[in-house]
């Protein structure tokens, strides 16, 4: 497991009458910082002076210092006072700290920010020498959280303490533990033994990625649950670093677990097996039974005792209709309650599990979809679809696009699985929430995070950013100032070479580089080394070819595709309207896009079809034409019904010149067509929509992804 460094390199500091004093390396940055001349120096007589109230929280001090100090109620000759003042200290979990020579006094407005203050003195302690400085500081968001799914992936005990070091290290005060979903039961409730014995293990776990068929497994039965007992434990343990531990229990969806236990839960009886790989599925909690909603209170019950966090997420997302909408009883429900559809049936399942959560003085939090059918009382939504429910009452921001950790963080071949998409370190950083919302949250979900390390790496360090960003005032954010710090701390982190293409004009793109340290790079193919040429400045590309580009670090490999249409102009009759969006020059720039489609060179289409034309600015000669299609129907990627190719010398009239209705491969279809000898200056594609998925097919009812890169021309 990768270590975090929480010692500050040596900072070199300037006498009285010297130079500028360099700002120590905190993260978050702090709200206001005056730095002067001069250190406290730890030393065996310090002692650290503060009530009995603080007592456990100067104790906490002792542990992060590594100096075992005394504490007293009076003060010493130097000492560390902690102390408690709403008045002088108006933010709530702000503080104030001033480091003098002598002494060190800091004032929280509440005991939050006091330990607040105590990981900023954290950072600032180098080997017993603390910068001498006054800091004002409080949170830009009240809700700062971090969540960790154990349900795909279960981690122990040591590893979830080691998590909330992580985020107390760094000023946030919510830990969202997701407990339960179809792949495993992790919370031991002694009233249902079913839930541990059976929902909490599975018979094997997917190999590779889900969007590879045929699906493969290891055979290797897989599972665990933490006891009551090591609930209390991590909570008080998250309690003492006044973090939150909020609980999810899963519902109405994402159930199939709990129902492989109790299959009387389910609409169809059962039987139901714990799931073995990753996705969603139509067997959910079954809205027409009774003994459906008695059994979720009784799990509430136990939870709710163990845990006193004001809040309980019971999840609601990702809740298929199709057994609801089969099922007699849940048909009989929506006659008695007079609900319209089964959006409505989902809207009376959370409130009326709302209405028996605020009976016990806690309030829910749910995923957006909870919204649908109308939303319950009081209830707190977490927006990870996009900011459409940033107008509810309570919201706390989780973009999928920003603040899913479980993205890959570079585009470097060599990174590990991840679940898709690309997120990194400067897009978290950017990241701007609505104005007026509760707070925000980065998730980290576990289906391919087999181990406590595997997490770690894709955990750090986009959680420090979130950090800043939840905690420092935007005036104050800088990302590469971000950057500069996290190296002082000594925080590992891959700074990768990134490029840029622009088009110089038809079939010429210039490349530029980035990144740290002398960058070496070869264009046959080949791995460069130092006696390769030195990037000095864009590198033409005029020519199909493998770019190779190392730094200190690792190995950045991209190929350039050039062809006839590389450059060329690009009008859709709609634009793509997913999160695989973007210019659509991406589309002839000659670079393909990857199977794991998180490099942005792909275009999505839901519920409409392709309709592009291309200018090559002049009458060309035409041999081939082509595109490349994605092909993922676990990730609701369709292959159109047909892709067509029509010419033009005027760019009205078309004459079709090459069609394909078959694209049999699981992942990248290149499509490449033989066309003859034809005279054109314009290119139209079009590929119609398959539309709506197939029943039987995942993600059936819903809009299927027309996904497709490169138009070629050759």
């Amino acid at each position: 497991m990768r270590v975090i460094c929480l010692a500050i390199c040596l900072i070199t500091y300037a006498t009285v009458q010297a130079q500028r004093i360099s700002a120590p390396a905190l993260i978050p940055a702090p709200v206001e910082m005056q730095v002067q001349a001069g250190v406290f120096q730890l030393q065996p007589q310090t002692v650290i002076v503060a009530p009995d109230e603080l007592r456990t929280v100067a104790t906490l001090l002792n542990e992060y210092i590594g100096f075992e100090l005394p504490i007293q109620q009076t003060s010493g000759a130097k000492g560390i006072y902690l102390h408690i003042d709403a008045n002088a200290v108006k933010e709530a979990e702000g503080y104030r700290l001033s480091i003098s020579q002598n002494e060190i006094r800091i004032t929280g407005h509440d005991e939050a920010g006091i330990l607040h203050a105590i990981q900023t003195l954290r950072q600032l302690n180098n080997n017993g020498s603390i910068q001498s400085c006054t800091i004002k500081d409080y949170p830009r968001f009240a809700y700062r959280g971090m969540h960790l799914d154990v349900s795909r992936h279960f981690f122990p005990v040591s590893f979830v303490k080691h998590f909330i070091d992580i985020l107390a290290q760094y000023k946030y005060n919510n830990f969202h533990w997701h407990l339960t979903d179809d792949q495993g039961w992790r919370i031991e409730i002694k009233k249902y033994p079913g839930l541990q014995s059976v929902a909490a293990w599975r018979d094997e776990t997917l190999i590779g990625h889900k969007k590879e068929l045929p699906h493969r497994f290891d055979g290797i039965r897989y599972g665990g649950y933490y006891t009551q007992e090591e609930v209390k434990d991590v909570i008080a343990y998250a309690t003492a670093r006044r973090i939150n531990v909020i609980p999810e229990i899963e519902m109405p969806g994402h159930a199939l677990a709990a129902l492989a236990a109790y299959p009387s839960l389910g609409c169809t009886g059962g039987p139901y097996k714990t799931a073995t790989f990753w996705g969603i599925f139509d067997d959910v909690f079954c809205a027409g039974k009774d003994s459906t909603f008695n059994f979720l209170e009784d799990v509430l019950d136990e939870v709710i005792a163990l845990f006193p966090s004001p809040y309980i997420h019971i999840g609601g997302d990702e809740c298929p209709k199709t057994r609801w909408n089969a099922c007699p009883l849940c048909q009989l429900r929506m006659q008695q309650e007079k609900l319209p559809d089964a959006d409505a049936l989902q809207s009376y399942f959370i409130k009326r599990i709302n209405k028996y959560v605020r009976s016990k003085g806690r309030k829910i939090i749910g995923w957006d979809e909870i919204l649908e059918g109308g939303l319950a009382e009081d209830a707190t939504v977490m927006s990870w679809r996009g900011t459409e429910s940033g107008a509810a009452k309570q919201v706390i921001m989780t973009p999928e696009d920003e603040l899913y950790f479980d993205h890959y963080q570079s585009l470097y071949t060599e990174e590990p699985l991840a679940a898709g998409g690309y997120t990194p370190l400067q897009e978290v950083y950017a990241y701007e929430p609505l104005k007026d919302v509760k707070g925000i949250q980065g998730q980290l979900w576990s289906e391919y995070l087999p181990t406590a390390a595997q997490a770690e790496y894709m955990l750090l360090p986009r959680a420090i950013a979130l950090a800043e960003v939840a905690w420092s005032p935007q005036h104050v954010k800088d990302y590469f100032g971000f950057v500069r710090r996290l190296k002082k701390q000594s925080i590992q982190f891959n700074e990768d070479i990134s490029y840029k293409e622009k088009v110089v004009y038809k079939e010429k793109l210039l490349i530029t580089l980035q990144g740290r340290a002398a960058i070496y790079y070869t264009t046959d193919g080949s791995v460069p080394d130092a006696k390769s040429k030195k990037y000095s400045g864009p590198i033409a590309i005029t020519r199909s070819c493998v770019l190779k580009a190392k730094n200190e670090d690792r190995i950045f490999t991209q190929a350039f595709n050039i062809h006839k249409a590389v450059g060329a102009t690009v009008t859709l009759a709609q634009p793509p309207n997913t999160r695989y969006t973007g210019n659509s020059n991406i589309l002839v720039n000659g670079i393909f896009g990857s199977n794991r489609y998180n490099d942005q060179q792909w275009l999505g289409f839901s519920g409409r079809d392709l309709d592009a034309v291309i200018d090559l600015g002049a009458i060309r000669t035409i041999q081939q034409v082509g595109a490349n299609i994605l092909n993922y129907h676990w990730q609701r990627m369709w292959e159109p019904v047909s892709l067509k190719f029509y010419t033009s010398e005027d760019g009205m009239n078309y004459k079709l010149v090459a069609e394909e209705n078959s694209f049999p491969m699981n992942g990248i279809n290149n499509i490449r067509l033989k066309v003859g000898a034809v005279k054109a200056r314009y290119l139209k594609v079009t590929g119609t929509n398959k539309g709506t998925i197939p029943t039987g097919e995942y993600g059936a009812g819903g809009n299927g992804l027309l996904m497709i890169d490169e138009i070629i021309v050759e």
